[in-house]
């Protein structure tokens, strides 16, 4: 049998050979060592790399994606499963594509070149609504547009354009649907309404406040509320020892308890990486997603009963919620904001060791069992609990008090007009 000559080399001599070829322009000569090494040593991740090239420059897409795959496994880095997705992506591999995307995201979530691919795959197929999202992230992410290489600058502006475009139809589509009842309100509430729907669909920028997805203007961001304004708390403080025996009898039986944080792979968890999927901070649901939790709700009566005379917000796939709290011991919720400032969080403590805190904005208080606050969680707020046992907390959101009730059903079905605009999927989860 006759070896090829390079065959007699070591791997590191290959490698050279390989690099002085492609130096030279000779790449068929490269691509041949390539062959050669990985018959000997196929974990060797530059011959993987030149042979996956090279086959993805002769249109061997099926060869290329193999290799880029088979690379990536075992060398991570988002480009290896980026080159893998344009291979699928040639050979009309829709599911290997995003899922070679994904994976690209998963190792580096805001990964520019990644959010581009995952952008483009969406829009390809028609999915306008997540495209949209995605082409929101990239521009997000990129830096300054004059720094790009044109390539890069031509996508992210295409990005923003297709963003622009689909926010502008999504605003036509909700004035559209809305104005009769726009028109229903004082002049006060028609212009706040309609600032919040700009702000929402981008005709208009966001000033004045850190809520995340739907802000509502005019306002006035508060720490903490006066107490005396909530005048439903009586109850809740007066029955604060029913509340935790309820509790203690859920927790017996340690059925339910879910992690407060359950972001999938490849979203950007940013601050939350400790705490995402994590039992250090948990939940024991009894509404959900504007959903009562029934099994949950059965056993805890009394909270339940309480919570029927709490006015609490409906907007559909997110509000109304309702949870026992669970902070295990020395565990620190980081600073961060909430989605939306139409609705306040209301705390009722339950078991408070010592060393626990709480902040939001510039005031620090600690929670007290049977004295309960409600705040504005888009406010910049944190917690923690630097003690040996668990906190525990019931915690709920309400509408804020300052918006009318006529504001309110129209907030209630503006979130449902979303939910129909994008087929059903909350804005929250876009």
């Amino acid at each position: 049998m006759q070896h090829h000559p390079a065959a007699q080399l070591s791997s590191s001599q290959l490698e050279r050979e390989i690099q002085s070829a492609l130096m030279q322009g000779h790449e068929a000569r490269a691509k041949s060592i390539a062959n050669t090494l990985l018959e000997h040593h196929p974990e060797n991740a530059l011959a993987l790399e030149v042979a996956a090239q090279c086959a993805m420059r002769a249109r061997e897409y099926s060869q290329a994606r193999d290799r880029f795959e088979k690379l990536a496994k075992l060398h991570p880095n988002p480009l290896h499963w980026i080159n893998a997705a344009q291979a699928c992506a040639q050979l009309e591999d829709e599911q290997g594509e995003a899922q070679a995307i994904q994976q690209a995201l998963i190792l580096e979530p805001t990964h520019l070149i990644a959010l581009i691919c995952k952008a483009r795959m969406l829009e390809r197929q028609g999915d306008r609504h997540k495209a949209a999202v995605a082409h929101g992230a990239v521009a997000a992410v990129a830096p300054p547009i004059d720094q790009l290489s044109p390539d890069l600058r031509s996508a992210v502006i295409h990005g923003m354009q297709y963003r622009d475009a689909y926010n502008r139809e999504f605003g036509k589509f909700l004035d559209d649907r809305l104005t009769d009842q726009v028109d229903a309100l004082s002049a006060r509430e028609r212009e706040r309404f309609m600032l919040a729907v700009d702000i929402m669909t981008g005709r208009k920028r966001r000033y004045d406040s850190q809520s995340m997805v739907f802000h509502y203007p005019g306002l006035v961001p508060v720490e903490f509320f006066d107490r005396s304004r909530f005048a439903w708390l009586d109850q809740f403080e007066a029955r604060t020892d029913e509340v935790r025996e309820e509790f203690l009898q859920v927790l017996q039986s340690e059925e339910g308890f879910v992690p407060y944080l359950t972001y999938p792979p490849g979203s950007p968890v940013n601050q939350f990486a400790e705490l995402n999927n994590s039992p250090n901070w948990s939940a024991y649901h009894l509404k959900q997603a504007g959903m009562i939790v029934e099994d949950h709700a059965r056993k805890c009566p009394v909270t339940m009963e309480l919570l029927s005379k709490a006015p609490q917000p409906e907007q559909p796939g997110r509000t109304p919620a309702a949870m026992f709290s669970i902070l295990k011991p020395r565990t620190r919720i980081p600073a961060h904001v909430g989605v939306s400032n139409t609705r306040l969080i209301t705390h009722v403590p339950l078991i408070i060791p010592e060393r626990c805190g709480f902040r939001v904005g510039n005031t620090t208080r600690e929670w007290v069992p049977g004295q309960a606050w409600v705040f504005d969680d888009t406010v910049e707020h944190e917690a923690w609990n630097m003690s040996d046992k668990m906190r525990v907390i019931l915690m709920f959101d309400v509408w804020h008090p300052d918006l009318d009730l006529g504001e309110r059903q129209l907030i209630t079905e503006l979130m449902s007009s979303v939910n129909r605009f994008t087929g059903d999927l909350s804005i929250y989860e876009l």
